[in-house]
């Protein structure tokens, strides 16, 4: 099967189109340590697992944190927002891939965990934004990746059959999500999942150690 047989792409931000899963590694811990709690082991693990929609819950659950999700939200935000704004880049060919898959008329749109209020001014800045037809994002969606709904609703968007459309990602969990549903993935190698990249191939259709190789 080559790409003129996928109509449709559904991508992941953080991991996969942009380089900015190392701030994600520090900012629940820094998160924490503003409010005077030391973290525990473990921490960015398991937040990577429920996926950034939730982590409020997970807070006030394993912190005791009294504040509201909103206000947690909040905080967290304002954490990342100097980075999302000004530094955070393009992992290696990203833009030769989109435009790859343009070239052969797939539409496009972005699934991602992450808030738009970030993701929308990094992919603007990149200058990426274009190639998108929608921003979905689990916050505004009401769910997680954990599950596939915002895959589905993706896909509905762009009017593509989930057999015809391909979902790139870099999270094991996620990965999961997308093959569950009947999605072709193409997994994309980054750092934070160094560990699980053999899970990550036996999982997904397609694995890439970078998409500046990406080719079907």
């Amino acid at each position: 099967m080559t790409k003129k047989n996928y109509k449709g792409a559904i991508f992941d931000v953080d991991g996969t189109l942009l380089d900015s899963m190392p701030i994600w590694e520090s900012v629940a811990e820094d998160y924490l340590k503003s409010k005077g709690i030391t973290p525990r082991p473990g921490l960015n693990e398991a937040l990577l697992e429920i996926g950034g929609h939730e982590s409020s819950g997970y807070f006030q659950a394993e912190y005791g944190i009294r504040d509201s999700a909103e206000e947690i939200q909040a905080a967290i935000l304002g954490l990342l927002e100097d980075f999302y704004f000004h530094t955070a880049s393009l992992k290696e060919g990203v833009i030769e891939t989109l435009e790859s898959l343009r070239a052969e008329g797939v539409r496009m749109c972005v699934a991602t965990a992450t808030d738009r209020s970030l993701v929308k001014p990094a992919l603007e800045r990149c200058g990426i934004l274009d190639y998108f037809g929608r921003i979905f994002t689990c916050g505004e969606e009401e769910t997680s990746k954990n599950r596939p709904d915002i895959y589905i609703r993706a896909a509905g968007f762009l009017g593509t059959e989930i057999a015809d459309t391909l979902v790139f990602e870099d999270a094991p969990y996620a990965i999961k999500s997308a093959k569950g549903a009947g999605f072709p993935v193409v997994a994309v190698y980054d750092f934070s999942a160094v560990n699980r990249q053999n899970e990550i191939k036996s999982l997904a259709d397609y694995y890439f150690e970078s998409l500046a190789l990406f080719q079907l």
